[in-house]
């Protein structure tokens, strides 16, 4: 007899939410249930959907309930090149069939995934300034230190307890500028901190705290914007201010470690690893102290492995999370779960059809997440917007800046 969760059907479906694309994965059983699951080709991932609908054949026929059976057969069959988009995928998978295996069992993710700890998370407003420089979008947009202090009130009066914010540049007229050349935006290999970079940042927090008063925690990403060099300046200029954590991207676990050694504040990382053989050497090595976890990117299942090892070396774990809806509750019930958990990204300027894109939204309340008792991840995207809402053809950061061309 076949299982009732057998699967019937794979299908990736997008939509636009204005400056990028949703990207869905749609697993359907035999028996109709539909297991959902958000991922994201814009943080430099192209080809996601691609990798998905050419693995989507061993799906087929195979039961939802057995998930770990299911991704080491895909991972068997990617190892000579798994990781990155690979990986991504087999993620993106597993999360879909988590999400069927819980409405089988009529039980939310967080019972599945071994119950909860706790009933809400808190969150910190990702993202602050960054966003709304989208003038385009945003209206008003950020586009000088006004707004900046704009938005630290917003933080406030929203009844949130924790800001993220990023490095910008300030011109003689007080316009503001991104300044992520790990990005590309300047293109800037070298990715150097001048002076400029730090008296900047040093009066973007300084202007965030004046606003926000003592009792907001401030955190900074950094991201891939510098070597080890710079990011100890970094951390130099800012020595004096009160800062919940600094985050840093760097593939290099030893040199990190050699940061944390001599940072004055807490520092995450590893938003961009996949699976517990990448982490462990930045647990091994002392190198900090959060890991970030992309749930999207790992699977929430492969997730707990990490967050389980993290928690042997006594370091605490936090999602990354700058996705939409579903994607947030996939993090929330992960969050859930995990003990060793310290606070969750979340993105709380969101776009204007979010809530026609996705059957619920999150509920925030004095600056946490509440987590629903709905069956599976507790929200799905609605198709029927997806026409109204058609996907962007060209997005995300490898269209966005057009390197420029060298004199030969």
């Amino acid at each position: 007899m076949r299982n009732k969760a057998t699967v019937a059907d794979v299908k990736t479906l997008s939509c636009s939410n204005s400056f990028r694309n949703y990207h869905f994965l749609k697993i359907t059983t035999e028996d109709g249930t539909v297991g959902w699951s958000e991922f994201d080709e814009n943080f430099g991932s192209p080809g996601v959907a691609a990798v998905i609908n050419q693995l989507s054949h061993r799906l087929v026929g195979q039961s939802a309930m057995l998930h770990e059976h299911i991704r080491e057969d895909l991972r068997n069959v990617t190892r000579p090149a798994f990781g990155g988009v690979v990986g991504q995928a087999l993620g993106a998978i597993e999360n879909a069939l988590l999400d069927i295996k819980a409405k089988t069992l009529d039980i939310p993710c967080h019972v599945l995934l071994g119950g909860k700890v706790r009933d809400k998370i808190r969150v910190y407003w990702s993202h602050c300034v960054a966003y709304r420089m989208r003038t385009e979008h945003f209206s008003p947009g950020i586009v000088d230190s006004s707004g900046v202090r704009q938005i630290a009130r917003d933080v406030v009066a929203g009844g949130y307890s924790a800001l993220k914010t990023n490095i910008f540049h300030y011109n003689e007229n007080d316009r503001i500028e991104a300044w992520s050349p790990g990005f590309g935006r300047p293109h800037e290999p070298s990715r150097n901190v001048e002076r400029k970079t730090l008296k900047d940042l040093r009066r973007h927090l300084e202007m965030m705290r004046e606003e926000t008063g003592p009792d907001v925690d401030i955190l900074l990403d950094l991201n891939f914007n510098a070597r080890t060099e710079g990011y100890l300046k970094i951390l130099r200029e800012t020595s004096d201010l009160d800062l919940f954590w600094v985050e840093i991207d760097t593939l290099d676990p030893q040199a990190l470690a050699y940061i944390r050694a001599n940072s004055p504040h807490p520092i995450s990382s590893c938003e961009t690893l996949l699976g517990v053989q990448q982490f462990l050497p930045y647990f091994q090595n002392q190198s900090v102290d959060v890991a970030i976890i992309d749930t999207p990117w790992n699977g929430v299942w492969q997730s707990l492995k990490i967050a389980a090892a993290a928690e042997a070396y006594d370091v605490n774990v936090a999602p990354h999370n700058f996705y939409g809806h579903l994607c947030t509750m996939m993090n929330a019930h992960f969050s859930a779960v995990v003990p060793n958990m310290r606070i969750m990204e979340t993105d709380i300027d969101r776009i204007s059809w979010d809530d026609e894109v996705f059957t619920h939204a999150p509920e925030y309340k004095d600056g946490y997440l509440i987590l629903p008792d709905r069956p599976g991840w507790g929200t799905e995207p609605v198709e029927a917007a997806f026409e109204k809402y058609p996907p962007l053809k060209s997005v995300g950061m490898i269209h966005r800046t057009p390197t420029p061309r060298l004199a030969v």
